[in-house]
């Protein structure tokens, strides 16, 4: 079932009306450095108050357009059923405010609580998602993110949710009173004085990683981790940025995870492990993370396949339609994601792998907060027109996937 057929069925209040409303504007991209200024001490309720309850059904309906161009049996699965519930559900909680008095401090209140709510009835779309694909695997027997469309929307799809959960979190640690004593500096979700190095080093990462290959791979090695650090400008200074230290956690978790857990597959004979190596390096417009393995590389074939949701060197997970909670291995949605999280701010992360030696993944970060901004889905003609083109044949000749089978031409040309 459509969206917009969804929407009508489920209400007499004409949603789909605000949908196409909504979906009319462009989202408005935030930069690091905005977001810094707006949460300082002279922060503005009112203000913020005002730009989120038109900004985020702005975002949500854009990326609620492109749910429409799902295949007819995805939209089908019990679980988008129930995830098209959820953004529908939320976009009417938001809209209710927008003939509020923003002067109305219990207005206010409850808009913040809206927020909170909203955030939290979101919280497992990312499995949500993840489970309607397997659904409608078991059900068709194929796998719809082979559709390159499916793969193009997922991206779009799970970078706008990044986005509505970072101006939410930012929103509601700000103004609900309630500060983090664990960290009094940072400005909601951000740390205007990140030590990227810090972050780096943070051990219970390392374990975390490692008590999960021994949940995988019943390895009980220790990992040895090597760091290394410069700076273009004050080499003898921590490297320092603005940034959103739990998007960081997020990447080099599940970076540190792939390594290591590779290396144990690959040297599983061996006494002593070669250890993850790891470089920070900061210049004037990137800070770069590069984490290298020596865990038996992949073929240059399969880079990007790494990338495509659903794909997985990992054990298949279990048990997903009980808990609705994807593991953290084994469902192919960890390197794409951290790689969403990455390109959010302007970044990227990318993998140069030396197949029968090791992988190195690298993670690029704007080293300028005025040059981290928000990397956003917009529903347009172009986007429009990506779903409806269909696959055409390679303008390059595609080589044979058996060799010693020639076909006749090319039997006649040799």
């Amino acid at each position: 079932m459509k969206l917009t057929q969804f929407l009508l069925k489920n209400s007499s209040i004409p949603k789909q009306a605000l949908v196409d409303r909504f979906s009319k504007f462009s989202p408005s991209p935030l930069s690091m450095k905005q977001f810094i200024d707006f949460g300082s001490a002279n922060a503005c309720e009112k203000t913020s108050f005002v730009f989120l309850r038109q900004e985020l059904p702005v975002r949500l309906a854009n990326i609620m357009k492109e749910i429409d161009f799902l295949p007819d049996k995805l939209l089908s699965t019990p679980s988008l059923q129930l995830l098209q519930s959820w953004y529908a559900t939320s976009l009417m909680e938001l809209v209710g405010f927008l003939e509020n008095d923003p002067d109305d401090k219990t207005i206010l209140k409850k808009f913040t609580e809206t927020l909170v709510n909203v955030r939290n009835r979101h919280n497992n779309v990312v499995p949500t998602m993840a489970q309607g694909v397997v659904e409608y695997k078991e059900a068709f027997g194929s796998d719809p993110v082979t559709n390159q469309n499916v793969q193009y929307f997922l991206d779009r799809f799970y970078m706008s949710r990044i986005s509505t959960r970072m101006l939410m979190n930012q929103h509601s640690l700000i103004f609900d009173g309630s500060a983090n004593p664990a960290h009094p500096k940072h400005i909601g979700t951000i740390d205007p004085d990140c030590d990227v190095t810090e972050v780096v080093k943070e051990t219970d990462e390392w374990e975390k990683s490692s008590r999960l290959c021994m949940l995988y791979i019943c390895s009980h090695v220790w990992f040895g981790v090597i760091l290394s650090c410069s700076s273009a400008k004050a080499p003898d200074q921590p490297l320092r940025i603005v940034y959103v230290p739990s998007h960081l956690y997020h990447m080099l978790f599940e970076l540190f995870k792939n390594a290591m857990r590779a290396t144990v597959e690959t040297h599983e004979m061996a006494l002593h492990l070669p250890p993850v190596k790891v470089r920070v390096s900061l210049g004037s417009e990137d800070l770069t993370i590069k984490i290298s393995d020596r865990g038996g590389g992949v073929p240059l074939r399969k880079i990007e396949r790494l990338f495509s949701y659903m794909y997985s060197t990992a054990p298949s997970p279990v048990d997903i339609d009980n808990s609705r909670n994807a593991p953290l291995a084994g469902f192919g949605y960890g390197l794409p994601i951290s790689r969403l999280y990455a390109k959010y701010f302007q970044g990227d992360l990318q993998l140069y792998s030396m197949e029968g030696y090791g992988t190195s993944a690298v993670i690029y970060l704007k080293a300028l907060s005025s040059d981290s901004v928000e990397r956003l889905p917009v529903y347009n003609q172009s986007a429009i027109r990506h779903y409806q083109t269909s696959n055409e044949a390679d303008d390059w000749c595609m080589p044979s996937k058996d060799p010693k089978k020639l076909g006749k031409h090319e039997r006649r040309s040799q």
